[in-house]
């Protein structure tokens, strides 16, 4: 899947991204490793893995967490 940069905070390797829909959606450091990269910027479009959590998580506070998580976050290549 793809998505869009958001938000990425050197100290903790963590963000954020949009997809394409514009709903923003985090990850954390262990999914920015798994990618290999080494830096993020705002705006670069980036390919994503998502796992789904466990079963029972719907939609919270501007669907910001409906159970889906990013394994892996790495650039887009085309």
């Amino acid at each position: 899947m793809q998505a869009t940069a958001y938000t990425y905070d050197e100290d903790t390797r963590s963000g954020s991204v949009l997809l394409d829909d514009g709903t923003p959606l985090p990850f954390d450091a262990a999914a920015f490793d798994a990618g290999g990269l080494r830096l993020l910027r705002p705006g670069q479009r980036v390919r994503i893995e998502l796992a789904d959590e466990a079963a029972g998580g719907g939609a919270s506070e501007a669907g910001q967490d409906d159970g889906r998580k990013i394994v892996l976050i790495t650039l887009q290549t085309l």
